[in-house]
């Protein structure tokens, strides 16, 4: 496998994966019409816009296995006075969950951000139904700071956590105990 910055040529497979991932982790939680109809042109359109001119604190880290994409990294450096740099996606394609590939891109996010922005700390937010996602984030030291109602691309409201780290080192800590 191997790990490697996102290109504007990859937008279109980062949009599918990522609209595939929500079409099933948020069966019952978004309306059903958007992740039918809607998520795909929403991702295509984001990740076209992301991968087009990124700003300077966006990194976007891909795995890959004999070219095919099997997960991706997107996080904001100092994104937030609060709590940091954003993990703002993780995803893994279905059939290559398990194997440690989102602990491994998680590492990867974690160095660059130790390397940039290593006074910060680290965090994402997680739909509050999520619940493999927040197990997941568990298990890697995530601490669950805060709970929140925001709007949905699908314009339904859903809650979510806030899980942070005190710093990138501390989320590093983490993973490579894990991996």
């Amino acid at each position: 496998m191997e790990f490697r910055v996102a290109e504007y040529s990859d937008y279109q497979n980062v949009a599918e994966l990522h609209a595939e991932s929500w079409q099933k982790a948020y069966q019952g939680i978004m309306r059903q019409s958007y992740l039918d109809e809607g998520v795909l042109e929403d991702k295509s359109l984001i990740w076209q816009t992301r991968l087009l001119n990124p700003p300077f604190s966006q990194h976007v880290v891909i795995a890959e296995e004999k070219g095919e994409l099997l997960g991706f990294i997107c996080l904001f450096g100092n994104h937030n006075a609060d709590y940091g740099t954003i993990i703002d996606n993780l995803h893994v394609k279905s059939a290559a969950q398990g194997r440690g590939i989102a602990k491994q891109l998680i590492a990867q996010a974690g160095q660059w951000a130790e390397k940039y922005y290593p006074d910060n700390g680290v965090f994402l937010e997680v739909l509050a139904e999520n619940n493999s996602a927040i197990k997941f984030y568990e298990s890697i030291g995530g601490h669950k700071a805060l709970k929140q109602r925001g709007e949905s691309p699908c314009g339904k409201y859903v809650d979510e956590f806030v899980y942070t780290w005190a710093s990138p080192a501390k989320l590093l800590e983490r993973c490579s105990e894990l991996v």
